[in-house]
């Protein structure tokens, strides 16, 4: 192998190595991003389910749901027939196991999924915006 060569190899898995580093860092920092905002919604879920009727709390899933349209994503199908379940058995106990399956098959992976998580995330927060104005922000969401 020639000195050039050696050089050009050498560049390459560097650049390589760099590459995958910033790989890392980015999922690392999205991990942390999301389990913070999952520790939020957990919090706000809480107290809206505490401080909320069970009437309150359908209507407002349904709203959640009608604000993220019809999909053909295969994570956004099961989400759905999970929060029917839900709904249908209305007690403290099923939106609690909810919560739980939807963390879980957000734990499964893939990038899809993790923007369909985000996607979710932002009609939570439009349609909680919409239902109690008054409760949040009114920040703009991007």
């Amino acid at each position: 192998m020639s000195s050039s060569d050696k050089e050009n190899w050498q560049r390459l898995w560097g650049e390589y190595i760099k590459s995958l580093d910033n790989w890392k860092e980015m999922f690392d920092s999205m991990q942390k991003a999301a389990a913070t905002m999952q520790e939020n919604f957990n919090r706000i879920w809480e107290k809206a389910s505490g401080e909320s009727s069970l009437d309150t709390m359908k209507s407002f899933g349904e709203n959640w749901q009608r604000s993220m349209g019809v999909t053909q994503n295969d994570f956004m199908r099961q989400f759905s027939d999970n929060w029917q379940k839900t709904v249908s058995e209305a007690t403290a106990d099923s939106f609690k196991k909810f919560g739980e399956q939807w963390q879980q098959s957000m734990g499964d992976g893939g990038m899809k999924q993790m923007q369909a998580y985000g996607d979710m995330m932002k009609k939570f927060a439009e349609t909680w915006d919409a239902m109690w104005p008054q409760k949040s922000s009114n920040t703009k969401i991007d």
